[in-house]
C-alpha cells in the first residue's frame, strides 16, 4: 500500500484525468470496494484515502498543491525513496498494486500526451508554415524566462486552510497540461533550430510565434485550439483579400485601399484581346460600363475600383478599353433581372485595360474641371428654332419664348395638348441648326411607340424608360443620362437635355426612394422631390465656354393633386416657361401655345434692341385679346410671311401702338 502512496506522490493531478472505467480498475487492484453507481469523485478520494490521506502538499500543509518542475521531478523522485527507505517502511516490495496504478497512469498520461500531439500537428499544418522559428539560444531562454515566472507566481499564492480537493485538481490539470503543452512546443522549436531553419526571417517569426504561444497558454481545451485555428483561417484569407504574398510583405503598391492590384495589367501578350466601350456607371461598392445603353445588360463590363481611382474617372463617361476574349465555351453576358440586379450569374468580364475617356487619353482626362466648379450665367447665346415656312411651332416658340444656351425651360402642358409634337420640332429644329450641340432626348414612363417614333425622326441620342419597366429603371436612366451631360460640358460642349417628362420622374423617385417619414399632401414624400430638382437645377451656362440646356414637360390638370405638388416645386425654379392650352388644342389649334402665359426671363440678353421692341408691341396687341382670337392672328400673319425678320418687319410698319420711350 505504501508502494502504491509512492508511486502517485510524484503524479498528483494524474488521478483526476483518468477515465472512469480506468479508476474503476485502479480502484479494484487496490482492494477497493467498487459500486457500479460511484462517481468519478468518489473513487478518486477513494484512491486518495486508501493510499495514505490524500495528495500530498507543500509549505505549511494547507495551501493549494504546489506545481513542480518537471526537471526537478526525478530530484524528488529520489529524496522521496531515500525517506521511504530510512523509514524502514518496506520499499523493496515494487509489484503488485504499485505496478498496476504505474500502469494504468502511464497509459493515461501516454494517450493524452498523443493526443495533444496529434491536434498540434493537425493545427500546424493547417497554417501552412512552421508555427514557431526561432533560435535554440533564445528558445532555451525564453523557456527558462518562462519557467521561472511561473515558479514565483505559484510561491506568492497564499495558502488556504480547508481547500476542497475538487478545485485543486482542475488546478493541478490545467497547469500539467499548460505545461505539457510548452515542452512539445520547445521540443519542435529545438527541432526544427537544429535542421536548420530560415536564420533570416527569425525576428519576424519569433515574434509571431511568442505571439501564438500566449493565445495557447490561455486554454488547453480543443474548443480553445478550434478557435485558434479559425482566427489563423480568417488571417490568412484577409491576407489574400488584400494582396499579400506568401512572404508576409503587401504586394499592392501606391497604398490605395482596394487594391492598386486590380489597376495592374493582368494580361499577358498571349491574352486575346476585345475591344469594348460604353458609358461608365458607377455606383457606392462598384462599376461597370453599360455597352448597351443606360440600364443595365448582360453584356456590360466590371470595372475594377482601383481602375476608377487611379483615372478618376466619373459617372457618365464614355470609356474604351479591352477584355480577355472568352475561353472556349465561356461567356461571358450574365442574366440580369429586369429590374438590373444580377441573380444566378458568374462573373462578369473585368476591363484590364483603359484607352480613352471621352475621346481623351487617360492622363488628359485628369486634367479637366469638376462640373460643380463651374461659374453659371444666364443664357447669352441664341438656338434659333426658325426652319422653314411651313414649320409654325418653331417659329412662335422663337417668338413668344426664345431658347437660349444653358436655358432651364419648362414646357407646362395638360394631357393631348401637343406637347410631344412640341418636343420632336424643337429637337429636329436644334439638329438643324445647331449641329455642333449635342442633343440628348430622356423618355421616362413613355408609350413603347413614341419611343420608336423619337428614335426615327430625331437626329439626336434617344435614352429611353417605357412605362412597362419598373420605376428604378426610370431613375436610373435619368440619373445616368444627366451625369452623361455633366461630362461632356466639363469637355467645353453645349449639351442640350430634352426630357419628357419631370411630373413622372418625380413619381418615379417617390415610389423607388426610401421612405423618409414626412409625406406632403398628394402622397409626395418630401425626399422624392430633391433628386428631380437636382436633374433640372443642372441646366446653366457656363463662364468661358460649355452649356448645359435642360427643355422638361411638366403635366398640369390630369386630376392629380401629386401633380400638382410636383408641378408648384417646379414652378419658379426654370427661367423660361412654355405653356400650351387644352382648350386650343380641343379646337384643333396647333400649335395650341398660350402667348400671353408664355415667356423667358432676360429675354432683353438673347435679343436684340430693335426685335425686343417690336415683340413688346406685338405682346401689348395680342393681351388685348382673348386666348383663341390671339394665337389665330398670330398664325395666320405667320403664314403669309416666309420667316420671322419679314413678320417682325410687317408688325412695326402696321403697329399703331407706340412704347413710352418712342416719340
Amino acid at each position: 500500500m505504501t508502494d502504491i502512496s509512492q508511486a502517485a506522490t510524484t503524479r498528483t493531478g494524474a488521478l483526476s484525468t483518468l477515465r472512469l472505467a480506468e479508476l474503476q480498475q485502479l480502484a479494484s487492484s487496490m482492494g477497493i470496494a467498487v459500486d457500479a453507481k460511484m462517481r468519478k469523485a468518489d473513487l478518486v478520494s477513494a484512491i486518495r484515502e486508501r493510499r495514505g490521506g490524500g495528495d500530498v502538499r507543500t509549505g505549511d500543509g494547507g495551501g493549494r498543491p504546489a506545481q513542480t518542475p518537471r526537471k526537478e521531478q526525478p530530484a524528488q523522485a529520489e529524496q522521496l525513496a531515500r525517506e521511504e527507505g530510512s523509514s524502514g517502511e518496506g520499499a523493496d516490495d515494487k509489484g503488485g498494486p504499485a505496478v498496476a496504478l504505474d500502469a494504468v497512469l502511464d497509459r493515461a498520461q501516454a494517450q493524452r500526451e498523443g493526443g495533444r500531439t496529434r491536434r498540434t500537428r493537425r493545427a500546424g499544418s493547417s497554417a501552412g508554415a512552421p508555427r514557431v522559428d526561432e533560435r535554440e539560444g533564445s528558445g532555451g531562454e525564453n523557456r527558462q524566462d518562462q519557467e521561472r515566472r511561473d515558479q514565483e507566481r505559484q510561491d506568492r499564492q497564499p495558502a488556504q486552510e480547508g481547500q476542497d480537493d475538487q478545485p485543486a485538481r482542475q488546478g493541478d490539470q490545467r497547469r500539467d497540461e499548460r505545461q505539457d503543452r510548452r515542452d512539445e512546443q520547445h521540443q519542435r522549436r529545438d527541432g526544427r533550430g537544429q535542421d536548420g531553419g530560415d536564420q533570416n526571417g527569425g525576428d519576424r517569426s519569433q515574434q509571431g510565434g511568442g505571439q501564438r504561444q500566449g493565445d495557447q497558454r490561455q486554454g488547453g481545451e480543443d474548443d480553445d485550439d478550434g478557435r485558434g485555428r479559425r482566427r489563423r483561417n480568417r488571417q490568412r484569407s484577409r491576407d489574400r483579400k488584400r494582396g499579400r504574398g506568401p512572404g508576409g510583405e503587401d504586394q499592392r503598391q501606391g497604398g490605395q485601399a482596394g487594391g492598386q492590384r486590380d489597376v495592374e495589367e493582368s494580361y499577358s501578350e498571349e491574352d486575346v484581346l476585345v475591344p469594348v466601350g460604353g458609358v461608365l456607371d458607377l455606383l457606392d461598392s462598384y462599376a461597370f460600363i453599360r455597352t448597351t445603353g443606360y440600364l443595365p445588360g448582360p453584356t456590360d463590363i466590371y470595372v475594377p475600383l482601383g481602375m476608377v481611382r487611379k483615372y478618376g474617372l466619373r459617372k457618365g463617361d464614355a470609356v474604351t478599353g479591352a477584355i480577355k476574349a472568352p475561353q472556349d465555351g465561356q461567356d461571358h453576358t450574365q442574366t440580369v433581372s429586369s429590374t438590373g440586379n444580377k441573380r444566378d450569374r458568374g462573373k462578369f468580364a473585368a476591363l484590364v485595360r483603359l484607352d480613352s475617356i471621352n475621346g481623351q487619353s487617360p492622363e488628359q482626362a485628369r486634367q479637366r474641371p469638376e462640373f460643380s466648379r463651374l461659374t453659371p450665367l444666364y443664357p447669352q447665346e441664341r438656338l434659333r428654332l426658325e426652319t422653314d415656312q411651313k414649320n409654325l411651332t418653331t417659329r412662335v416658340i422663337d417668338l413668344v419664348a426664345p431658347i437660349g444656351k444653358g436655358q432651364r425651360g419648362l414646357i407646362v402642358s395638360p394631357p393631348k395638348a401637343g406637347k410631344t409634337m412640341i418636343m420632336q420640332a424643337i429637337a429636329n429644329a436644334i439638329s438643324q441648326n445647331n449641329p455642333e450641340v449635342h442633343l440628348m432626348i430622356v423618355l421616362v414612363d413613355e408609350r413603347p411607340e413614341e419611343v420608336t417614333d423619337f428614335e426615327r425622326t430625331v437626329q439626336g441620342e434617344v435614352i429611353a424608360s417605357t412605362f412597362d419597366r419598373p420605376a428604378v429603371d426610370h431613375t436610373t436612366v435619368a440619373e445616368l443620362a444627366i451625369e452623361r451631360a455633366k461630362r461632356l460640358v466639363e469637355l467645353g460642349q453645349d449639351v442640350v437635355v430634352l426630357l419628357d417628362g419631370i411630373t413622372r420622374l418625380g413619381r418615379a423617385y417617390n415610389l423607388s426612394a426610401p421612405a423618409s417619414g414626412r409625406i406632403l399632401s398628394g402622397g409626395v414624400d418630401s425626399s422624392a422631390l430633391y433628386p428631380p430638382k437636382k436633374f433640372f437645377g443642372a441646366a446653366r451656362n457656363i463662364e468661358n465656354g460649355g452649356s448645359l440646356t435642360i427643355l422638361a414637360t411638366a403635366l398640369v390638370e390630369t386630376g392629380s393633386k401629386m401633380d400638382e405638388v410636383i408641378f408648384e416645386e417646379f414652378k419658379g425654379t426654370g427661367n423660361m416657361e412654355l405653356r400650351l392650352s387644352r382648350h386650343l388644342a380641343d379646337r384643333r389649334t396647333f400649335p395650341a401655345v398660350d402667348v400671353n402665359a408664355s415667356g423667358t426671363r432676360r429675354e432683353e440678353i438673347l435679343m436684340g434692341g430693335e426685335e425686343l421692341k417690336i415683340m413688346w408691341k406685338l405682346r401689348r396687341v395680342l393681351s388685348a385679346l382673348d386666348q383663341q382670337q390671339g394665337i389665330e392672328l398670330l398664325l395666320d400673319r405667320l403664314r403669309r410671311t416666309k420667316h420671322n425678320y419679314e413678320f417682325l418687319t410687317q408688325v412695326q410698319q402696321t403697329s399703331s401702338v407706340r412704347l413710352d420711350d418712342e416719340d
